[in-house]
């Protein structure tokens, strides 16, 4: 961007127009993932809808890229574009929580602490993720889903509005009764139709939840899997656990005998019967007796944020997912070799449930395409050294090009990472994706909003 250009963005708009040679620009561009390095020409934090407004007419009228940052964890750092513009929503971080109705009006920029701080006061909580600080944005946008899935949903089924600052810079809410192809259309269609400034949530009763975690050696991957597989679809949708791959961190809960040793297990959480909350985890012996066990009560909040301080914002990331309706034989072979082989302390694999809820929502009542699938994986190459981040991305790859045969071909958008091309997009968005690029050249038909996995819009018939 020629400095002419920077000083007139700077003039024309309200809030702060950060460039490459003002002292906040090496912080400015830092995402979650450190393995991104890109330069922006400029960021421009925005406060409120007018700002971004603001922002992105100038930004298309100017012939820039443009980007959008909600809580910038996004794994291929897609909130930053070389040369271009990024649209910061991080200042509109403020939640409203009506516990009458049983909604939440949260900022564009908020993330899952702040939404899971504001409602819990009220004894409530909508379906997020697992991380406190992932950006309710772009979770929302793909679909979201975490530790109440299984009884509430997925985040979107919970959506019941959104505020929208279109390509051309004007100003919608998207719900069931306004613009409602568009509402269909962010209910799982990322960050391809506007900028979504504020998310309305449906609210479920959600207080002290049954937190536990159960691991065994990683060379029981094949029994535990195999029972986790049995298990879990078939429990109350009051149990939840994501199965995982990883190396057990030094610190509680864990005893220091198992500290940095590769293990296979479950992270639960239990929304039932406090009383029933041990009763509910006694299979948990089935597959042999685990190496360790941990069961407490605690706030939702709290386990909202028990992940936060192991992966923390700054280290080299790379990561691939897929869905998955079965785990066959084969394909526990493909985790227990890979879990054997984890490159380093911090990577891992998940495997999310996303049955129960989920499933009772119409296959083509949102833009989320894979409502038959039980399973939502993620590989996860994770370390904090640069030196590190071949290795991880390899194994990662070699992992995922292993497992994908026995996958359902897409993978939640999330979970996407760099340059796996536009069928993978396609495959992702199955029949939906036609109808997607429709709904596409109806709201941003130049394709201005491209820094995403993208939906192209429609040719004009």
């Amino acid at each position: 961007m020629q400095s002419a250009t920077l000083e007139a963005m700077q003039t024309a708009l309200r809030g702060p127009v950060i460039g490459p040679k003002d002292a906040e620009y090496s912080q400015a561009r830092k995402v979650y993932n450190a393995m991104i390095d890109r330069h922006p020409a400029a960021i421009v934090p925005c406060s409120d809808a007018a700002d971004v407004m603001s922002a992105l007419t100038f930004v298309r009228d100017a012939g820039l890229e443009v980007a959008v940052r909600g809580g910038g964890h996004s794994g291929p750092g897609l909130c930053l574009v070389d040369g271009g513009v990024t649209i910061d929503l991080s200042p509109m971080r403020g939640v409203r929580v009506d516990p009458v109705a049983r909604t939440a009006q949260v900022g564009g920029g908020s993330r899952l602490g702040d939404l899971d701080h504001a409602t819990h006061a009220f004894g409530l909580a909508t379906p997020t993720g697992i991380i406190s600080m992932t950006g309710v944005g772009g979770l929302t946008l793909g679909g979201g889903h975490g530790y109440l899935t299984r009884k509430y949903g997925l985040t979107v089924d919970n959506l019941l509005a959104a505020d929208v600052v279109l390509a051309d810079g004007s100003f919608v809410t998207a719900s069931e009764t306004e613009h409602p192809d568009l509402f269909w259309a962010l209910r799982g269609g990322g960050g391809n139709f506007g900028i979504v400034t504020s998310f309305t949530y449906r609210l479920h009763p959600v207080d002290t939840v049954g937190g536990a975690i159960t691991v065994w050696p990683v060379e029981r991957t094949r029994e535990v899997l195999a029972w986790y597989r049995d298990f879990l679809p078939q429990a109350s949708e009051d149990v939840y656990g994501f199965f995982s791959l990883f190396v057990i961190p030094p610190g509680p809960p864990f005893p220091e005998e198992i500290h940095g040793r590769k293990m296979c297990g479950v992270v639960w959480c239990y929304t039932g019967d406090p009383s029933r909350f041990e009763e509910s985890l006694t299979a948990v012996r089935e597959p042999g007796p685990p190496a360790f066990h941990f069961t407490a009560p605690m706030p939702y909040p709290a386990l909202q944020g028990m992940l936060d301080d192991v992966i923390p914002s700054g280290y080299q990331w790379y990561w691939r997912g897929d869905f998955f309706d079965r785990i066959p034989d084969a394909a526990m072979d493909v985790h227990l070799k890979y879990g054997e082989s984890l490159p380093t302390p911090l990577s891992l694999m998940h495997l999310y449930p996303v049955d129960g809820a989920a499933h009772r929502v119409g296959p083509d009542d949102t833009a989320w395409a894979y409502r038959d699938a039980v399973w939502s994986g993620v590989l996860a190459g994770v370390d904090p050294d640069p030196a590190n981040a071949e290795a991880i991305r390899q194994w990662c790859v070699d992992f995922w090009e292993e497992l994908h045969p026995y996958s359902m071909g897409g993978s939640y958008v999330n979970f996407m990472g760099t340059g796996e091309g536009q069928e993978r997009v396609r495959a992702t968005y199955r029949d939906h994706y036609d109808r997607l690029a429709q709904v596409k050249r109806t709201y941003d038909p130049d394709n201005v909003l491209h820094a995403n996995q993208n939906i192209r819009p429609a040719q004009r018939q």
